[in-house]
């Protein structure tokens, strides 16, 4: 007989820990325990079944690996948060006997200093697995070079964070490795491709933040401090892997005047001061040293990264270079298959997108994104109004090699839409920009979505669609694409609403117009002079005059009304003969109408007569249709299982709540639609 194992020594209960015996076995502070965890990328473990974990205990608990709780016992930090606490100590005893020197001496002098340099290296073996691993990163560091400077997020912080963004935003501009961009609520998602990673990020916007009470920075500020270092690696690897030397220079002047990008001058191989590639002008004095590095960390062999970027920097002969010149476009067979993903653009369509153009930013729109995305896809030159910041390629509005203008500001009037020409002293007319007073000839005025739409969608769009004061297509997510069955604002309603909700929508048009005109009648009559019309008809009453004669064409018109009535309210065992009018007894019908009228004195419509009954034909047979598609789904439905059934519910569920919020979101469609053709029409 083997021998009785006891409770809680194996298993699941073996395989996790306590958060409280973690820090006990670890004989740190709850704080550090949760630093060190964040620094080594270590996180709280759910067991499938916690009551065998905790010995019965159904109280809310953390666990962790207990491998992972092990593994941190060999981690370095640990001797520097003792050294930490030890130092604390003596600063608290100096200040509780008054010695504020010595405290601020020990402070200095012996308060250890933390590098996490060994933990990146470590938590990514690669350079592929850092970049995987940025999205969250760059999130962050955005978030925080945005934030004012406050007791819990120092100034040293926020300047850090805004220096190595800058030098993250820099590289993307020169390897022109920005794809897609997206403005939402939350802020500007912007997308790169790096090394055939997708990194994703958000930045927000430039308004007033204020932090509440109820933010844990303690917490934040250590995912900070590892994602510094984190971007620092990356930004280095990023520069010298295309020739660039890090860190770029920062001019600090520049810097306070809000030059922002401007403030930092790339040096390298084919780079200019402003950060922009050279095409013909003199390249900047490299410091050769420097540059010597930079080669020989570019060429490194032993690794795949390093591989591919000679490849990407050796020269090619010219046949190659024309097969690689576009990319591949994945058509479909036929018109119902599954849309194919398309690959994306290169950079060398990106660096063309824009190029060639001057652009000028008025200062209502938004300098900061603009200034990033424009020389990201290839525009040279970027002008921007003095008052927001320095390092523009012109403040001057009326400069003549401006060719686009982002504006962000209502539309200007006809006696307002052309510049004023101003005499100089030699006597020539000179055309001054004063907007919205006036524009300048030649020049293209838009508004910041273009921008951002052309981007998305990967060449220039009409400009005529974002003029000042236009009303805006609708600002799509890239990252979203339509389905089948679902709501597409890019396509007319026509080609997306279903063929019942198509047929009755026609008959709400056509009784809202008939309903219209019925009121238009009633008010027509009610009025002064058909009323004296009336009265003077009814003094001069003749024989036969006044009576109320039925006809026989009445009669059947009335008969067929009361068909057609009971008709609609219950359809019976209706035959497929008795549903399909054909095309002759229609035409007998229409006929026989006319005559009726035309013995009676009448005004009839048949072309709509005809077309209101082939509707109501159309409707019945499509409401039949789906009856019986329905009618055959509920009897395969009753072959399948139960569990399969309940799988098929759920299913059907999530489609039909999508179905109905795809015909919310078209009848909403439709009520715009309608008041903007009634608004155009007034």
């Amino acid at each position: 007989m083997g021998r009785i194992k006891k409770k809680g020594i194996s298993g699941a209960a073996k395989n996790y820990i306590t958060r409280s015996r973690a820090v006990k076995k670890l004989q740190i502070s709850l704080p550090d325990f949760r630093r060190l965890c964040i620094f080594k990328g270590i996180y709280p473990r759910e067991p499938r079944k916690k009551k065998k974990v905790s010995k019965g205990s159904t109280a809310a608990t953390t666990f962790y690996y207990t491998k992972d709780v092990q593994y941190l016992l060999h981690e370095p930090l640990l001797a520097k948060f003792r050294e930490h606490k030890a130092v604390a100590k003596k600063i608290a005893r100096a200040l509780g006997r008054g010695e504020a020197g010595d405290a601020a001496r020990l402070e200095k002098n012996l308060i250890p200093k933390i590098k996490l340099d060994h933990l990146v290296k470590e938590r990514y073996p690669t350079f592929i697995d850092a970049l995987r691993d940025l999205d969250d990163a760059l999130s962050m560091l955005f978030l925080f070079a945005s934030l004012p400077s406050s007791q819990h997020v120092p100034a040293k912080t926020i300047s850090l964070c805004q220096r190595l963004c800058h030098e993250f935003e820099h590289y993307v501009i020169v390897s022109h490795s920005l794809r897609k961009s997206f403005l939402s609520i939350k802020g500007i998602y912007y997308q790169a491709t790096i090394q055939g990673q997708d990194i994703l990020w958000l930045v927000p916007y430039r308004f007033v933040q204020r932090t509440g009470g109820d933010i844990d920075f303690r917490i934040m500020g250590t995912f900070v401090e590892f994602y510094t270092t984190l971007l620092g690696f990356v930004n280095y690897r990023l520069y010298t892997s295309i020739g660039l030397v890090y860190p770029p220079k920062f001019n600090a002047k520049v810097d306070e005047q809000g030059g922002e990008l401007g403030a930092f001058q790339l040096e390298g191989k084919g780079v200019s001061t402003n950060g922009n590639t050279t095409n013909g002008d003199k390249p900047v004095v490299v410091n050769p040293e420097a540059q010597a590095i930079a080669d020989k960390i570019a060429t490194l062999p032993g690794t795949e990264e390093a591989e591919s970027e000679t490849e990407a920097l050796a020269p090619v002969d010219g046949d190659e270079e024309e097969n690689t010149e576009g990319i591949d476009k994945f058509e479909t067979t036929a018109p119902d298959a599954d849309i194919l993903p398309q690959p994306q653009v290169t950079g060398a369509e990106a660096a063309s997108l824009f190029a060639g153009m001057v652009f000028y930013i008025s200062r209502e729109a938004p300098k900061a994104p603009l200034e990033f995305i424009l020389p990201a896809f290839g525009c040279k030159r970027v002008g921007w109004d003095a008052s927001l910041g320095d390092g523009a390629y012109t403040t001057n509005e009326s400069d003549p090699s401006i060719t686009h203008q982002i504006v962000d500001r209502p539309a200007l009037s006809d006696a307002e839409a052309m510049a004023v020409p101003e005499t100089t002293n030699g006597g020539a007319a000179a055309f001054k920009a004063q907007w919205p007073r006036s524009t300048m000839p030649g020049r293209t005025y838009v508004q910041p979505q273009w921008v951002w739409d052309c981007i998305n969608q990967g060449k220039l769009l009409r400009p005529d669609i974002y003029a000042p004061g236009a009303e805006l297509p609708p600002h799509l997510s890239p990252w979203v694409k339509p389905k089948k069955g679902e709501y597409d604002p890019n396509l007319p309603l026509q080609l997306q609403e279903p063929e019942v909700e198509a047929l009755e929508e026609v008959e709400e048009d056509e009784e809202d117009e008939e309903a219209a005109s019925d009121a238009k009648d009633a008010s027509s009559i009610e009025s002064g002079d058909d009323m004296a019309a009336i009265v003077d008809r009814d003094s001069s009453v003749e024989a036969g005059e006044g009576m109320d004669v039925v006809s026989s064409a009445d009669e059947e018109e009335d008969s067929e009304s009361d068909a057609d009535a009971g008709a609609d309210e219950w359809e019976g065992f209706e035959s497929d003969a008795e549903s399909d009018v054909s095309e002759g007894e229609a035409a007998r019908i229409r006929h026989q109408r006319e005559l009726e009228a035309e013995a009676t004195g009448m005004a009839i419509e048949p072309e709509a007569q005809t077309t209101k009954s082939k509707n109501a034909a159309l409707r019945k047979k499509a409401v039949k249709k789906r009856r019986e598609e329905e009618e055959e789904r509920e009897r395969q439905k009753m072959m399948l299982s139960n569990k399969k059934r309940k799988l098929l519910k759920r299913i059907e569920y999530g489609s039909n709540k999508r179905d109905t919020e795809a015909e919310n979101l078209r009848r909403k469609r439709r009520r715009i639609e309608k008041a903007k053709a009634a608004a155009n029409a007034v």
